[in-house]
Formats: C-alpha cells, sequence, structure tokens
C-alpha cells in the first residue's frame, strides 16, 4: 500500500513539474521583449507607437485563448489541448526569429497570444484542481517571474556579446519546443493526472457571472487588476528602453535592472506565504502599496539609482494574489469563481490598454513620462484598495 502511494505522489509531481516548467517558458517568451524593444524599432524602423500593434495582437490571442480553453478542452482533452498551446507558442517564436516583415511578426504574435493564453488557463485549472493547494498556485507563479527574470537576464548577455536579437528568440523556441516534447509523452504514454476532459461552464456558471458583474466589489477587484498587471508589464516592457535610452544607463546595466525587477517579484511571490501569515493578507497588502508608491516616486524623481525597480518588483508581487485571496472574504463563495475570470480578463485587457497608452506617451511626450503614469497608476491602485478594505465586507452579497 505503501508503495503505492509513493508511486501515486511521484506520478503526481511529474505533472506538477510539467506545469511549472510550462510557467517557466511562458515567463521566458512573454518578457524578453522588454530588452529587445531597441533592436525591433532599429529593425524594422519603427515608432514606439508602432510597437503597440504587436503587444494588441498578442493580448487579442490572449483573451481569445481565455474564453474559449474550457470549450476546447472539452472537445479535444486537456493534454492535446496543451500539446496544441506549445506548438503554436513555439511557431510564433521561430517566426519571430526568422521574419523579415513586422506585419508577419504582428500576425504571428495572435498566435504566441493564443499559445500562451491556453496554458496559462489550462495550467492554472490543473493545478487548482488537481492538487488542491493554493502553495501550488503562489509558487506556479513564481516560477513565471523566474522566467521573466532568466529571459531578460539571457537577452541583456546574449545581446552584450554581440549575437542578434533573432537568436535569443530561436533560443526561447528551442526552450519551449521542450513543452511540445513533454505534452507528446504525456499524451503516448497516457499519463493519467494530465489526460483530463474539463466540463464547459453550466447555466448556474453563466447566471453568477451575472451576478457577480452587477456586484460592486468584483467590479472594483477588476478594474485593479485592469490596473495592476498593466503597471506590471509595462514596466517590464519599457524599463530598459527609459534607462538605457532616456537615461544614458550602460546597456548592460539598463538590462540587468530589468531582471532585477523580475527578481524582485519573484523573491516576493515566493516569501509571500509566510508574510501573508504573519501579518494577514490586508496588511501584505498596505504595506506592499507603501513600499510601492516609494519605489515608483524613486524611480521619477531619481533617474541615475538602480535599487528602485527591485523594490518596485517586490511590492507588485504581493498585491494581485492577495487580492485574489481575499475575495472569499468578500463576497458570496458562490460568485468567486466568476470573480477571478473577470479578474483576469480586465488584467488582459489593461495590459492591452496600458501598454497603448505607454506607447503612444513614449513617442509623443518621451520616455521620461512612463515613469509619471506608473506613479499615477500606483496612486489609483491605492484608491481602490482602501474601497475594498473599507466597504468590500460591509457590502458582502
Amino acid at each position: 500500500m505503501r508503495a503505492f502511494q509513493l508511486q501515486k505522489t511521484y506520478k503526481t509531481k511529474i505533472g506538477v513539474a510539467i506545469a511549472f516548467y510550462a510557467f517557466l517558458v511562458m515567463g521566458i517568451s512573454n518578457n524578453v521583449i522588454g530588452v529587445l524593444l531597441p533592436s525591433l524599432q532599429a529593425t524594422y524602423n519603427l515608432t514606439p507607437a508602432s510597437l503597440t500593434t504587436l503587444f494588441l495582437s498578442q493580448i487579442g490571442g490572449a483573451i481569445f485563448a481565455g474564453l474559449t480553453s474550457s470549450l476546447l478542452s472539452k472537445r479535444i482533452g486537456f493534454a492535446r489541448m496543451l500539446l496544441l498551446a506549445s506548438i503554436m507558442l513555439t511557431s510564433a517564436l521561430v517566426i519571430y526569429a526568422y521574419s523579415n516583415h513586422w506585419f508577419v511578426m504582428v500576425a504571428s504574435a495572435a498566435l504566441l497570444g493564443i499559445g500562451g493564453g491556453l496554458i496559462d488557463s489550462g495550467i492554472n485549472i490543473y493545478i487548482t484542481n488537481q492538487q488542491r493547494s493554493s502553495n501550488l498556485i503562489v509558487f506556479l507563479h513564481a516560477f513565471y517571474g523566474i522566467g521573466a527574470l532568466l529571459g531578460s537576464a539571457a537577452a541583456t548577455t546574449l545581446l552584450a556579446i554581440g549575437l542578434n536579437w533573432r537568436f535569443v528568440y530561436l533560443q526561447t523556441a528551442g526552450l519551449v519546443g521542450l513543452m511540445v516534447v513533454a505534452m507528446i509523452w504525456v499524451i503516448v504514454y497516457n499519463y493519467k493526472p494530465m489526460s483530463l476532459y474539463m466540463t464547459a461552464s453550466g447555466t448556474n456558471a453563466k447566471a453568477n457571472l451575472r451576478l457577480a458583474l452587477n456586484t460592486p466589489t468584483v467590479l472594483v477587484c477588476g478594474l485593479l487588476s485592469f490596473i495592476y498587471v498593466g503597471t506590471e508589464i509595462s514596466i517590464g516592457n519599457w524599463a530598459y528602453s527609459v534607462q538605457s535610452i532616456s537615461r544614458n544607463t550602460p546597456e548592460l546595466l539598463a538590462g540587468y535592472s530589468v531582471s532585477a525587477y523580475w527578481l524582485g517579484i519573484t523573491v516576493g511571490r515566493l516569501g509571500m506565504g509566510s508574510l501573508m501569515k504573519r501579518w494577514g493578507a490586508v496588511r501584505a497588502i498596505d504595506f506592499s502599496f507603501v513600499l510601492l508608491m516609494s519605489g515608483l516616486v524613486i524611480w521619477w524623481l531619481l533617474p541615475n539609482q538602480l535599487w528602485s525597480l527591485p523594490l518596485i518588483g517586490f511590492a507588485l508581487a504581493v498585491i494581485y494574489p492577495a487580492t485574489i485571496g481575499l475575495l472569499p472574504q468578500r463576497i458570496s463563495e458562490t460568485l468567486v469563481p466568476s470573480a477571478i475570470s473577470f479578474m483576469t480578463s480586465a488584467s488582459y485587457l489593461g495590459v492591452a490598454t496600458t501598454l497603448t497608452v505607454v506607447n503612444s506617451l513614449a513617442e509623443y511626450s518621451g520616455l521620461e513620462s512612463i515613469p509619471i503614469l506608473m506613479v499615477f497608476m500606483g496612486a489609483l491602485m491605492v484608491v481602490l484598495n482602501r474601497w475594498l478594505v473599507k466597504y468590500a465586507i460591509a457590502k458582502k452579497h
């Protein structure tokens, strides 16, 4: 009996390892672009605003994936969905590496968004439903941060030694390609923990979604998610350009400062459990906002320092997952799944909207307008969080 349990635990750990690796390569593939933006602009003769089309294409694909993942998984199976997503993501990165035309990159960005969105949705469902552990979810998202950190550091190093930006995407495609191999193994050997068919939402889920969207707390959480993820990704994508182009920071230092930003997020998420256990989620979020506003103001007003970005990353780490964790205390438990789906959709929309605004500001008002915008967005998040602390529990449905 003990041998059977050990074998079952071992098999479960294989699925967890695949899930963590999936988020690791997602973090790499989604965030190397922050270091590569100046190279893309030079290669294709682009303005900052022109880059908006690439981001919108990718985010549009991710939103489409989020809306269709449950139906696709039910039709072809969970493992086959992840295999399809991995193939899409790998193909998009290979196209990035070899494309000589900007419109081809923009079109393939949608493919990258769909692949990444399916992996994001599918792996979150897998860990939540199969492992029944909030700690695994925290560590799962920490691995995304590790991937973002490694991706930006590797891209900086490869550019510093004289390699072309296309090689960075080709290398990333090779790492994502291992996911294709892993999912083929899962299907061929019928690995049970990941050979699942997920059912689509029924009428009750639709009714709960309508009710959730009529709940002020859910709407405020959605708006907070919209601003938070837009802020996190915008800093990750544009900090390198702000430091290297506007502030004349050496490119190697500028690239590693972006890596330090993602390191701050990763360390923050890995340490979130103990911090929230000691202080509680509300106090942890409040402390994070104090650090966040301090870091953002320092990044804006003291351009020559390099330690504000890791401070900002550490501060951001707790806010989003802790807000999700507080939902059961703030709304009816039956509305929680719909509320989380709404927050996820709002986050994708927030990335698209914020990057559009940031790209336009970079072109028409200069790169130094970006830190100012981030201070404003941080202040908005503080206001929304205080509303949740003061009114959400009182207005719980």
